[in-house]
């Protein structure tokens, strides 16, 4: 153990949006159980890369006893993380080079901050509706942040709060709602509306619907 810089992640802060990660060159910091961890410390160089990343400004860097940063080892560990990713699916649902367009995705987990959100078209889907349409990303996630939410079994008032927060803050162009034809996912549209009513934002808003045989429905 010497004395050395290193960074500190404040865990009351950090929303685990990821962007961290992003920027952290040696795969020192992960996302484990929703908040950013630096896994190791002779992963970390002490130089702070990451700072800038956060929206939380939950990353510093302290000067503490640590292990050494050990360059061989962090190398190991980027080759691991390199062969152990998960790949895109190359299914006809994510085609190839069909990436997502911001991280994180599911609305409990999206920082009402969150960079990617700035004057962005907005699509917020029914967690089913990937999984059902074919061309999702081609098709309908095109060009928009994607935000993913389920009606039925989450926090349909936390939900609404959030998203009033969200269109509030970040001068959200359009919004689109995709969910499902089945009844429960009609919540979905109701949540929205009323976010935007309590926004007191003019912000454009559509309603795309797909059937659980995997149609759009056109009405």
């Amino acid at each position: 153990m010497i004395k050395r810089l290193i960074v500190h992640i404040d865990e009351e802060k950090c929303d685990g949006c990821g962007a961290c990660v992003d920027a952290c060159a040696e795969g020192a910091i992960q996302i484990v159980n929703g908040r950013a961890k630096l896994v190791n410390e002779i992963y970390c160089d002490g130089l702070g890369a990451c700072l800038g990343s956060c929206p939380k400004e939950a990353i510093t860097v302290v000067e503490t006893e640590a292990a050494p940063f050990n360059e061989e080892e962090t190398k190991k560990h980027l080759e691991f993380l390199k062969s152990h990713s998960t790949p895109p699916c190359e299914c006809h649902s994510f085609a190839k080079n069909h990436k997502l367009p911001n991280w994180p995705i599911q609305l409990k987990l999206v920082s009402v901050n969150a960079p990617f959100l700035k004057n962005s078209n907005l699509l917020i889907a029914a967690d089913c509706t990937a999984f059902s349409y074919a061309d999702f990303h081609s098709d309908i996630r095109k060009d928009k942040k994607l935000i993913i939410a389920c009606p039925k079994l989450d926090d349909a008032k936390l939900y609404m709060e959030k998203l009033t927060d969200i269109f509030k803050l970040n001068n959200i162009k359009s919004v689109t709602v995709l969910r499902m034809t089945v009844p429960c996912c009609g919540g979905l549209t109701r949540i929205v509306k009323e976010a935007l009513k309590s926004s007191d934002k003019d912000i454009t808003l559509s309603e795309k619907l797909i059937d659980i045989d995997g149609t759009m429905k056109i009405y």
